[in-house]
């Protein structure tokens, strides 16, 4: 656990994890070093939150931030002729899967000295800093666009981090980040690398939640691509651990109004590919630049896996039908049960397979705007 780096995935320098760091020194973004995997041994089963897989860390967290984040129930429900997994991952403390990122980023940001940040979010990234941070005495500032729904503003100031609202486009709230940066520390869940390897206990709990099986295909709602690379890092690790046969298809599913990771993997590229941009109700992944596209396009490829693109009406149409079926979902999770039918369709994910699609937050997030499409 001690030789584990910061590494920058272009050039390959490696930096240490004991110096807060949120980027290379060239301002490009960077992973840990891949961790070797756990057993089913390794589990520590007397802890029922993400913190049971501490082991796959890259270092020991000594005093974790819990809030019981983690252990979100997967659910099956006929879907057609599907009879697929939903993982509930708004059964996390803030509400949305954004909570395994926050708990583990913040945990080791703490213990090796930081004591306030600042974060840009559109919404479920900064309730769950907020909320995190305000679980381990973390002083959290959070830059938002002044478009961002009210009722995700307000659960920020209700945990009492300072809010600040960024006119323009998302981008704009990044780059304010970036310009304050200097005073405190920018803990992106974008740019941050120990952001994901909170998020990669999803894969580990999934195979747990499967009797320690991988599943065939996992279907993930993707903008910046936390939660699909993720499970890619948390799945790699279980295959080279000896503990799956085979990585899980991973797919990625976007709106088509804000789809570039879609318009990059359809052009057989990764890199950025023009394709027009306009509003979507799944703000959550209107995401126009991810700042890993590359590494989104080589995790989709190596499990051969795919993306998705979906219009408004899918969206809508699968947000409907999951709240018909008791499933209360924000429109942005809702693209990933829209996925199942055209991946079905397409003949890419077959009834007889095991999937698992992750709906990533809940619709009191945005209870109005759910209201208002489903009703």
């Amino acid at each position: 656990m001690s030789t584990a780096s910061y590494i920058d995935p272009r050039n390959g320098k490696l930096y240490s994890l004991h110096e807060p760091r949120w980027c290379s020194d060239e301002r490009t973004p960077l992973l840990v070093t891949p961790g070797a995997g756990i057993s089913r041994d390794d589990i520590d089963r007397g802890t029922r939150s993400l913190w049971r897989y501490r082991a796959a860390l890259p270092v020991e967290i000594k005093d974790p931030i819990s809030l019981g984040t983690g252990c979100t129930p997967l659910v099956a429900q006929d879907w057609g002729e599907l009879r697929p997994f939903f993982k509930l991952e708004w059964f996390n403390p803030t509400g949305s899967f954004k909570d395994r990122g926050s708990a583990v980023m913040l945990s080791f940001l703490r213990q090796i000295g930081v004591n306030a940040i600042l974060e840009d979010s559109s919404g479920n990234g900064g309730s769950s800093m907020a909320g995190l941070g305000a679980a381990g005495g973390i002083r959290v500032k959070i830059l938002a666009p002044a478009s961002t729904s009210p009722a995700k503003i307000a659960q920020v100031r209700a945990y009492g981090a300072e809010v600040q609202l960024v006119e323009g486009p998302r981008e704009e709230s990044e780059a304010e980040a970036i310009r304050q940066s200097r005073q405190t520390f920018y803990a992106s869940h974008n740019w941050q690398p120990f952001f994901l390897e909170g998020t990669k206990s999803l894969a580990y709990e999934i195979w747990e939640d499967l009797g320690f099986r991988a599943p065939d295909n996992v279907i993930v709602p993707v903008g910046a691509g936390s939660s699909l690379l993720g499970c890619a890092f948390g799945f790699r690790e279980l295959l080279k651990a000896g503990q799956i046969a085979k990585l899980p298809r991973l797919f990625a599913a976007q709106p088509l109004n804000c789809s570039p990771i879609d318009a990059s993997f359809k052009a057989g590229v990764d890199t950025p590919v023009a394709r027009e941009v306009s509003k979507t109700i799944a703000e959550g992944t209107a995401i126009k630049h991810p700042l890993r596209l590359r590494e989104i396009i080589g995790a989709l490829r190596e499990s051969g896996g795919g993306t998705v693109a979906l219009t408004e009406d899918e969206i809508v149409a699968a947000l409907r039908r999951l709240s018909r079926q008791g499933l209360f979902a924000e429109p942005t999770s809702a693209s990933a049960a829209a996925a199942l039918e055209k991946l079905a369709a397409s003949g890419a994910i077959k009834a007889n397979e095991t999937t698992v699609a992750v709906l990533t937050g809940t619709g009191l997030k945005a209870a109005t705007t759910v209201a208002d499409l489903v009703g």
